[in-house]
Order: C-alpha cells, then sequence, then structure tokens
C-alpha cells in the first residue's frame, strides 16, 4: 500500500528530471521503465507468504497443524505457557488407588460412587466406573442428575441427594469429620486427587491419581532453557497441584481454578506477555480462545481443538517445544527476507533512475533490471526453502 505508489512516483519523476535535462524521451522513458522493473515488488511480496506456507507444511509433516499464518508468527513471540494440568501435563486417564469409607462398608461405598458417576464423563468419573465394572460391583438407578462445574456432581437416590466433589463442595453442604480430611490431606500431598462423597452424611473418599506423560519433564525444561516462563493451571486442589507441579518443573503453579476462571488468568497473563494456551478439554476451550495463541492436544475434545489455532496430532508436550522453534525459525526468516528485499531495492532504484551517470557511469538498461529483479525473488524463495533443512529436535 506504500511501497508500489512511492516507487511509481520515483519512476516519473526519474522519467520527468531526464526529460528536463535534455535526454531524448527514449532515454528518459527507459530510466523510468528501470526503476518500475528493477522494484517490482516481488520479493517484498514473497518474504512473508513463502516462509509461512513452508513453515506450514514443515509443521504438518511433524504433527502440528497451524490452522493460518497468525498462529505461526504468534508461536515464534510467546514467551509464557499456560499448561492445563489433566490431560495435558499428565495422561488424562487417572486410576483409583484408595478406598476409605466412613461408617459403611467399602463395598457399599463402591456401590454409591458407581451409581452417581456412571453419568458423568469427566476422567476422575471414568476412572471410578471402570474400577467397579472389572470389580462387579452393583448399581443403582439414580435420578436428577446434575454436574456442578469445577467442583462436583449431584443426583437423587431413592428420595435422598447423593453428591460427589471435592472437599470445598462438599463442605458447603455437611460437615466432613477431622479423620477423613487429615486423610484427604495426606493423599492430596502424595499428587492424589480426592474425591469426597456425601449420602445423608459423609461416607467416605476415594482417591485416584493420573500419571504424568513421560515427556512432560523435559518438554517443560526445554521451554524454560528457551526463555519461556511455564505455568500449570488446575481445578485440583493446592497439595495436588503442587505435588505435579514440583515432579514436572513448571515456574508457577496456578490451582483450584474454576472452568470460567481460566480464561480470567489468561488475560492477567497476557498483560506480562504473549501468552499461548495448552489444552485438551471443553473446560479449557474459552481459555484457549482468550490465549495469544490456543494450542490443542490432539487426543483432546472436539471443542478445544475447534477453539485452538494449533493443533498436536500427536498429542505430545514435545511438540509445544518444537512449534515454538519452528515459528521463531520462521520469524528469522521472515526478517531475513523483509531485509534482503528493503535493502536490494534501496541499492539498485537510485542506480535505476541514472543517479550514478554523471558521477560513476552507471547506467542500468531495464533487461538487467529485470534480471536483477528475478535473482532477488529466486533468493528470498530459496532463503524460505532453508525451513525445510531445519531440525526440528
Amino acid at each position: 500500500g506504500v511501497f508500489v505508489p512511492v516507487v511509481i512516483t520515483i519512476a516519473v519523476i526519474a522519467t520527468v528530471c531526464w526529460l528536463i535535462a535534455g535526454q531524448s524521451f527514449g532515454y528518459a522513458l527507459a530510466r523510468g521503465i528501470s526503476v518500475l522493473v528493477i522494484s517490482c515488488p516481488c520479493a517484498l511480496g514473497l518474504a512473508t507468504p513463502v516462509a509461512i506456507m513452508v513453515a506450514s507444511g514443515k509443521g504438518a509433516k511433524a504433527g502440528i497443524l497451524f490452522k493460518n499464518a497468525q498462529a505461526i508468527e504468534d508461536a515464534g513471540k510467546i514467551n509464557i505457557i499456560a499448561l492445563d494440568k489433566t490431560g495435558t501435563v499428565t495422561k488424562g486417564k487417572p486410576q483409583i488407588t484408595d478406598i476409605i469409607p466412613y461408617k459403611i462398608s467399602e463395598q457399599s461405598l463402591l456401590e454409591f460412587a458407581y451409581s452417581l458417576e456412571k453419568n458423568s464423563n469427566h476422567p476422575l468419573s471414568e476412572a471410578i466406573v471402570d474400577y467397579c465394572e472389572k470389580n462387579n460391583v452393583l448399581s443403582k438407578e439414580v435420578n436428577d442428575f446434575q454436574s456442578v462445574s469445577g467442583k462436583g456432581i449431584n443426583a437423587t437416590l431413592n428420595g435422598e441427594k447423593i453428591y460427589a466433589g471435592n472437599e470445598k463442595y462438599i463442605e458447603e453442604l455437611g460437615k466432613i469429620p477431622e479423620e477423613l480430611k487429615e486423610k484427604s490431606l495426606k493423599l492430596s500431598t502424595q499428587g492424589k486427587t480426592v474425591m469426597v462423597f456425601l449420602y445423608k452424611e459423609v461416607i467416605g473418599i476415594i482417591a485416584v491419581s493420573d500419571t504424568v506423560r513421560e515427556d512432560s519433564k523435559e518438554a517443560i525444561k526445554s521451554l524454560q532453557n528457551m526463555g519461556i516462563n511455564v505455568v500449570m493451571i488446575t481445578g485440583d486442589n493446592k497439595q495436588t497441584a503442587d505435588f505435579i507441579g514440583k515432579e514436572v518443573g513448571v515456574d508457577t503453579v496456578i490451582a483450584e481454578v474454576l472452568p470460567k476462571e481460566k480464561s480470567q488468568i489468561i488475560n492477567a497473563l497476557k498483560e506480562k506477555g504473549r501468552v499461548a494456551m495448552v489444552g485438551d478439554g471443553i473446560n479449557d476451550a474459552v481459555a484457549l480462545t482468550s490465549a495469544t495463541v490456543g494450542i490443542a492436544i490432539g487426543s483432546g475434545t472436539d471443542i478445544a481443538i475447534n477453539s485452538s489455532q494449533i493443533v498436536l496430532t500427536k498429542s505430545s508436550l514435545m511438540d509445544v517445544v518444537k512449534t515454538v522453534k519452528l515459528g521463531r525459525k520462521t520469524l528469522r526468516t521472515i526478517k531475513q527476507n523483509l531485509f534482503w528485499a528493503f535493502f536490494y531495492n534501496l541499492l539498485c532504484i537510485p542506480i535505476a533512475t541514472g543517479m550514478f551517470v554523471s558521477l560513476l557511469g552507471w547506467e542500468l538498461n531495464p533487461m538487467l533490471g529485470a534480471f536483477a529483479m528475478g535473482l532477488s525473488s529466486i533468493f528470498v524463495v530459496t532463503n524460505a526453502l532453508r525451513i525445510n533443512l531445519e531440525k526440528i529436535k
């Protein structure tokens, strides 16, 4: 929008000046044409899109899908990465580790838990359902099932309400015995997620543990070595979150976060820099949209994938590292291309106008100008293709 009008103006001025200087119309016109030909903005126009196109292809081969060009540029500029815990840092497939009934038998606690949890599709619920199915636990019919986002679930069983959720949720409904609180705290400090069950009164707790992905610690360390601040966001209680955060080595842990609060946290982080949000669940959708760039784990929910700008098909956190490296390499290439395109024009346009004819005898034939313009485009395209040679480790 600026370059082309300026060049046309320079070409017209050069032609008029040579006519005023007494040169023939053909000579003056040749100078104007030389300016137009040598500054034909092919190199300038190719500098960014070719690099973006090559980077998109390189990313696709590595299992990184960029939905638009802006996502590649943003990936190269981020300095804060926010990671969802369940399904991102961890595998998202928790298993039951502890069953602690209170005033009822273990079998009865499992039956109550199974009857309620089989109506939910939360990973924690799935862990209980899988365990109960494998151990032939009986279930009862419940009605009026409800899910309270970020807190727990409830339903009606035999005319009485039954609840399951975190301590904060259950304490709003009834008193949790001190001995169960102590056991819950101990389990939480071991990195386990504790669910409390209430039916008329508290009937026990069930703890589940989610395994950390094999490459999470390595990926987080690599990101930190690249100067990126890594934040882990989770709805788990502080003890569990701190345990996992310490295990994988994140810089900051933000725990006990409700789904609706995730986007608020992302917006707060954006005041400190460019933020990438990495998540996989329905609860992460708004946060993925709020971030500078949203990165979805390929094994996640459809809504998370649709809300993000980048999708990692291999569901590996190491691909987040590759994404940032590819983005930074692309940005460097774009800057190199733009520098070359502008430097070439700044150097050649004065020669094309004939400014150095009387001083140095330099005169540019329009055909040589076309040749130089072609060479500049070849240089820019070749430089962009070097992205393909980059080994993204």
